[in-house]
């Protein structure tokens, strides 16, 4: 080839680009739709009534490579159920500052309590709100559900709910008083039961009522 041609040559690269469809992604005003099965945000599932299918079994945190999940299992109880089974996650937690969206936790878990959303924005400012909490990952409540804690379907159990025997809330199910979360009990929920602070001033000359513990 000629030296003259050389740099034609070259700006022939150029010119075969500047014909070409441009590449450049307008974000945030416009969003890409993620593949069906993309990996993104986690989410913790509920049943059709509205418990929660997490058990506390901590195998996705074992589960997982860069040790982003954190979870505290609690008992069930008659009073206060937040799963079907003898167990729950009192606690979990995700870092994402950690987490490399690989998805083992998914493949892990024994009740498909855990899923992963198309949601992949997840920037922040801190790295504290980096971290995601129970209330954060659980599931929204849709028609027909009641939100935990509440009775398990009369005459089922832990295995008919994974099965799907049960697909809605059983009539006339409401929701129990969570007290292991801190929250004061709902007087609609007690039905009007006296509190231990209504006792003591209802009590004659504001003495302590009986079973409390205190020095007569």
């Amino acid at each position: 080839m000629p030296e003259f041609l050389g740099p034609v040559a070259g700006f022939g690269v150029t010119f075969k680009a500047m014909f070409k469809k441009r590449l450049t992604e307008q974000y945030p005003e416009y969003k890409k739709p993620t593949a069906p099965r993309f990996h993104g945000r986690h989410q913790l599932n509920r049943h059709p009534d509205g418990l929660e299918k997490c058990v506390g079994c901590e195998l996705c945190a074992w589960a997982c490579p860069a040790d982003a999940i954190y979870v505290e299992g609690a008992d069930n109880t008659d009073e206060e159920r937040y799963s079907p089974g003898e167990r729950y996650g009192r606690v979990y937690q995700i870092n994402y500052a950690r987490c490399i969206l690989c998805g083992l936790c998914i493949e892990a878990c024994p009740t498909r309590a855990l899923t992963m959303t198309n949601e992949y924005e997840l920037a922040d400012r801190t790295r504290e709100s980096l971290i995601f909490t129970k209330d954060q990952l659980l599931a929204g409540l849709t028609e027909g559900m009641v939100d935990s804690p509440h009775a398990i379907y009369p005459g089922t159990d832990e295995g008919d709910y994974y099965r799907g025997v049960v697909t809605e809330a059983a009539p006339g199910t409401v929701r129990q008083v969570a007290v292991s979360k801190g929250e004061k009990p709902d007087e609609t929920v007690s039905d009007g039961a006296e509190t231990a602070d209504d006792a003591e001033i209802s009590a004659p000359g504001g003495a302590a009522p009986a079973g409390t513990g205190a020095e007569a």
